[in-house]
C-alpha cells in the first residue's frame, strides 16, 4: 500500500488523538474524578496509538496491518468506555474513537 492509501485513516487517528486529550484533561475536572479514571486513562492510552499509528501510516511501515488492528480494538473501546458518560467531552472522543476504529478496520480489510 502506499501512503495515499492510507490518508482517510491517518486523518482519523489525529481527530481521534484531539479528542481523546481534550476528554482526558476535561474529565479532570468533572466532579467524580474517581468514576472518570478507567475514561482518563483509556483516552490517554488511545491518544498515545492513534498518534503511534498516523506516524507509522505515514512512513509506510512494515507494520502497518498488526498497528492498525491494535488501534481499531483500543479505539472501540475508548468509545465504549465514553459513551458511558454523558459529558459533552465523552460522547465527542467517543464519535472520534468509533470513527477511527472504522477507519483502522477498512483499512485492515
Amino acid at each position: 500500500m502506499d501512503n495515499r492509501n492510507y490518508q482517510h485513516c491517518i486523518e482519523a487517528c489525529w481527530n481521534c488523538v484531539i479528542a481523546c486529550q481534550h476528554c482526558a484533561v476535561a474529565c479532570t475536572k468533572e466532579k467524580d474524578i474517581e468514576m472518570m479514571a478507567k475514561c482518563i486513562a483509556l483516552d490517554l492510552e488511545c491518544a498515545t496509538l492513534c498518534s503511534a499509528t498516523a506516524q507509522l501510516l505515514a512512513m509506510e511501515s512494515f507494520y502497518a496491518s498488526q498497528v492498525i488492528k491494535l488501534c481499531a480494538e483500543i479505539c472501540s473501546n475508548c468509545a465504549e468506555e465514553c459513551f458511558k458518560h454523558d459529558h459533552e467531552h465523552c460522547q465527542a472522543c467517543a464519535k472520534a474513537c468509533e470513527n477511527c476504529a472504522i477507519a483502522c478496520n477498512e483499512l485492515a480489510a
